[in-house]
């Protein structure tokens, strides 16, 4: 009887303990950057076609990790002749540098519904180490087919420079076309594996 009983319980707790895996939706993800144009205005743009996995255990932080990727071509910044140069050689590359990627070392509870998420972000054929700011995970909500959703917004900041995007102009008013500082937001929608 004992044994029935402790059989359960560590049943129970195992089942308690499991880590959540997560698919990114790409149809309901994005990445957005926002970045200072001829130092009065910024520019916003997104990137489509986000993908990756999310694994999340509440009662453990460190099981818990994501690794994402973006498709570079997918940049939009609702201007044809702009998104045609950010994909040359001057700024993305995207013939050579396709994707970026996300990979996390550490996650972090920061307060009640936030995270700090530490990992490498590899853009342009650099990788450097930066830290997104993330709210949620949203608690789960069933979707239209019975699957379990969820959802996280995360915001970091970045220096162009440091990833070899270096192109600029300087404007005759003093400073420059593009400002090296590029704030990122992502927003992703998750669909746990069953």
């Amino acid at each position: 009887m004992r044994l029935s009983i402790l059989a359960g319980l560590l049943a129970a707790a195992s089942a308690f303990a499991e880590v959540n895996v997560y698919d990114i939706d790409s149809a309901h993800s994005s990445a957005q950057f926002s970045v200072r144009h001829m130092m009065v205005t910024n520019v916003r743009g997104q990137f489509s076609n986000v993908k990756g996995t999310v694994h999340y255990d509440p009662q453990n932080m460190g099981a818990s990790r994501v690794d994402a990727t973006i498709d570079v071509a997918t940049v939009d910044t609702r201007e044809t002749k702009r998104d045609t140069h950010l994909k040359t050689a001057d700024f993305f590359d995207v013939a050579k540098f396709p994707t970026m990627t996300f990979v996390s070392k550490r996650v972090m509870p920061a307060s009640p519904g936030k995270l700090k998420l530490l990992g490498d972000l590899t853009l342009h054929g650099v990788t450097k180490e930066v830290t997104l700011d993330v709210e949620g995970p949203a608690p789960e909500v069933k979707g239209q087919r019975g699957e379990l959703r969820s959802g996280a917004s995360a915001t970091t900041r970045i220096s162009r420079k440091e990833f070899g995007l270096t192109w600029n102009r300087a404007v005759e008013t003093g400073g420059v076309a593009v400002s090296n500082e590029v704030v990122i937001n992502i927003d992703v929608e998750l669909i746990r594996r069953k």
